[in-house]
């Protein structure tokens, strides 16, 4: 798993990289031959990309390292911050595309009417960053991977943006030029939202949020199916990037030997990391069945 996850974090880096490459040169070199300042904003957003995508695969690439001394259950959450890294280059970034565009509103001199072919590279954009979006979120999902999903969403932002851009020229040439810096004030809206959302769900991740019923009743199932256990219950999940953490309590018959009930437990660790790919480390306190008593409280012996 882990060697496939390493190549599919790296193809979908390339991949990311090399389209927005492309498309951060063409979108700023259109845009200033078509005096259009949304398409040079969305250059910058494409830009922003590239730079996104290398954040990325950096802390996937960290995530990846093994357990150490310093880090015993392994570096997963370098994903999750490397997210939250991301969430401030994109809200710089907005920031500079809307003041830019409240600029040219408040001053309409300094507008001009985009050429038609600023249409044709927004029209293009739209047909890429489709492609690529669709691609990186799904190969990120099939690798278990926040940072790589977080970076394909922020690709997706880029198609609303290019058909902003496509209608804005249109408009702008029926002769309401100031939709274009509009278009752009847009763009960095776009770009604040996926930043949110981006922002949201790797925070999210690292604070332990309660995962999906789904999840907790596949452990369970796993568990019950292990012969001899009973009442799978009190499980917690920790999240750590791309894989999590599994506590849980077990009821196994009281009158086991100390050796038959720690053979039993190791069956269930090892049946859910084998069955449940997320999970990466399990933890399991045995309980007699039968045995009523708060977890929390003191008991004596």
């Amino acid at each position: 798993m882990d060697e496939f996850r390493q190549k599919g974090g790296k193809k979908a880096a390339i991949v990311a990289i090399t389209a927005n490459c492309i498309l951060t040169v063409l979108n700023v070199a259109v845009g200033l031959m078509s005096g259009s300042y949304a398409l040079v904003s969305e250059g910058a957003h494409t830009l922003s990309d590239v730079v996104t995508s290398i954040i990325a695969y950096v802390g996937f690439y960290f995530g990846q390292k093994p357990a150490d001394e310093e880090h015993p259950i392994g570096h997963g959450r370098a994903e999750a911050i490397s997210g939250l890294v991301i969430v401030v280059f994109l809200v710089v970034v907005a920031w500079e595309i809307m003041q830019g565009a409240v600029e040219k509103i408040l001053n309409p001199s300094l507008i001009t009417v985009p050429e038609t072919l600023a249409a044709v590279m927004a029209f293009v954009g739209i047909i890429v960053n489709f492609g690529v979006s669709e691609y990186v979120i799904n190969l990120g999902k099939s690798i278990k991977s926040p940072a790589i999903v977080a970076d394909g969403k922020h690709q997706r932002t880029d198609i609303f943006s290019s058909i902003a851009i496509l209608v804005g020229v249109v408009v702008s040439n029926i002769g309401y030029p100031i939709l274009d810096p509009i278009i752009a004030f847009v763009i960095g809206g776009l770009i604040l939202r996926t930043a949110y959302e981006i922002g949201k769900e790797n925070i999210d991740n690292i604070m332990g949020k309660v995962p999906s019923k789904e999840f907790i009743e596949n452990i369970k199932r796993v568990a019950n199916e292990t012969p001899q256990v009973k009442n799978p219950h009190n499980i917690k999940v920790d999240y750590l990037g791309s894989y999590a953490t599994v506590t849980l309590h077990i009821e196994l018959d009281g009158n086991m030997t100390l050796d038959e009930s720690h053979k039993i437990v190791h069956m269930v660790q090892n049946n859910i990391i084998r069955e449940i790919p997320e999970v990466k480390y399990v933890m399991i306190h045995a309980c007699p069945i039968g045995l009523d008593y708060d977890h929390d409280q003191e008991i004596d012996i």
